[in-house]
């Protein structure tokens, strides 16, 4: 057994987008993506299926020409290669859950270069 905080040392930056694995478990790495308002990730894909849990705040979530507002309390599953961005509406705190397979520095590199 493991228990983790989603909520510890939450510090937004004005630079950029913050990154950080949480938790990692036979089967899935968990991610906290933090967005100050008005931050984007750029658009990108991930080579095997996501979970995009926002656990506060609000989120502008494009898929192709399609934008999803997702707030609080809000998930959203992508199936691998399906291009999406992240736009905040409100400072967020939003969960990635990645498969086990799926490199951490990649998530890393898109919010480096947004």
């Amino acid at each position: 057994m493991n228990i983790k905080s989603f909520n510890e040392n939450i510090e937004y930056s004005d630079n950029r987008v913050d990154t950080k694995i949480i938790l990692e478990t036979s089967f899935s790495k968990e991610i906290r993506v933090l967005l100050k308002n008005g931050q984007t990730m750029k658009e990108h894909k991930a080579p095997y299926p996501i979970i995009v849990h926002i656990l506060e705040g609000e989120i502008d979530f494009g898929i192709g020409d399609e934008i999803k507002l997702l707030q609080t309390g809000d998930i959203i599953t992508l199936e691998s290669n399906v291009y999406h961005d992240l736009t905040a509406k409100k400072n967020s705190i939003v969960r990635l859950t990645l498969s086990k397979l799926d490199d951490v520095s990649r998530v890393k590199k898109v919010a480096d270069n947004s």
